[in-house]
């Protein structure tokens, strides 16, 4: 097992004038399962290949354990890479596809067959060895996937958003699959998705990525608690975090009918701005009688009723402006779209930004 480094790794493609991948500083632990994430565009898949070998490192190094693989071809670098579209051989059986690197490395037909036996018990796919790949779902030929991974035994696994084609309910599965079995491998392995909810279910830690820059680097739990920017604030999290550009009043600042208190060093970090943009996540609402000096009414447009709980997504005015909120109600108690509900925020559980700039100035 080795731990991985981007070392100010950068690629830019040729005619291009910014980098896919910009100054990339990230430290992969041995053992260590990071999830990037980010949007479409941001450079996580680029960053992915780079590692692989696949794309040309044009600034910086990057290395493997203690060996610097930059310019290695990918054959040397000792990982094991699963695509999104599995890239299975369809005229192989599932035994035969599982175990080709192993064949081409000239390995002898017992000892691929018992590296290949040994990966299908864990991934559940004895009963398909002879069959071909036409003849399994998509699940299934994902684990295929995996499993011809598994049986090279490399040092660092690439996982390049290899859950995208399975439908829903299969992604939920499969994902928790790969987590249990990375973890039970003990591989470092580095994991490229857009879905955030796959990220912060999966991973040790969360690298996530905006044009080319990476933005943050934190396990999930801290990521949510603390997002160390805007975008990261607004990008982590189902539904979003709400974000809302307040004035700034004496001792804080106002939201609705509501002061929240914020310190002096806050402020301090605000400039010159007259407001700040305030982050508040939809369980951080609470629903208040209406008449109260504090409470911000809210127009119901939508509910989404998900049993245990449900989400409220409606309209309220602040600072003379209509804001859309998103508010997380009790499932028993779900109001009626066009009804007016009034909330107050959980002053101890807000985040400050700096409107200009998006960073965090929040404790």
């Amino acid at each position: 097992m080795a731990s991985v480094t981007f070392d100010k790794a950068t690629r830019l493609y040729p005619g291009g004038t910014k980098p896919a991948v910009d100054a990339l500083e990230l430290h992969v632990e041995d053992g260590e399962f990071l999830v990037l994430v980010g949007p479409s565009g941001c450079g996580k898949s680029t960053s992915l290949r780079m590692l692989a070998g696949l794309e040309d490192v044009n600034g910086g190094a990057i290395r493997i354990g203690d060996r610097d693989v930059t310019h290695l071809p990918p054959k040397d670098r000792d990982i094991a890479m699963v695509f999104q579209n599995y890239a299975l051989y369809p005229h192989m059986t599932v035994a035969d596809n599982m175990g080709f690197a192993l064949k081409i490395a000239g390995v002898n037909k017992a000892e691929i067959r018992a590296k290949v036996e040994e990966a299908a018990k864990i991934l559940d796919l004895t009963d398909y060895l002879d069959r071909k790949p036409k003849a399994l779902s998509g699940g299934q030929r994902q684990r295929v996937a995996m499993g011809r991974a598994i049986v090279r035994e490399p040092q660092v696994f690439l996982m390049d958003e290899p859950l995208s084609n399975l439908d829903a309910k299969l992604r939920v599965s499969t994902r928790t699959q790969i987590a249990s079995l990375q973890r039970r491998l003990g591989i470092t392995t580095v994991y490229v998705t857009h879905d955030q909810v796959e990220a912060m279910t999966m991973g040790d830690r969360v690298a996530v990525l905006k044009d080319g820059l990476l933005q943050q680097v934190d396990t999930p739990r801290n990521m949510y608690d603390r997002p160390g920017n805007l975008f990261v604030a607004g990008f982590i999290g189902s539904p979003a975090m709400n974000l809302v550009d307040v004035p700034l009043v004496d001792g804080g600042v106002k939201f609705g009918g509501s002061v929240i208190n914020i310190s002096r060093e806050e402020l301090a970090g605000a400039g010159t701005d007259t407001s700040v943009t305030v982050g508040i996540r939809p369980e951080h609402f609470e629903i208040v009688p209406a008449g109260g000096i504090e409470g911000v009414a809210v127009t119901v447009n939508v509910v989404e009723e998900l049993g245990a709980d449900g989400f409220v997504y409606g309209t309220t005015k602040i600072g003379g402006d209509d804001k859309d909120i998103v508010v997380r109600v009790h499932g028993r108690q779900i109001p009626q779209k066009g009804e007016t509900i009034h909330v107050v925020p959980n002053g101890s559980e807000t985040h400050v930004f700096n409107t200009t700039t998006g960073a965090r100035l929040s404790a």
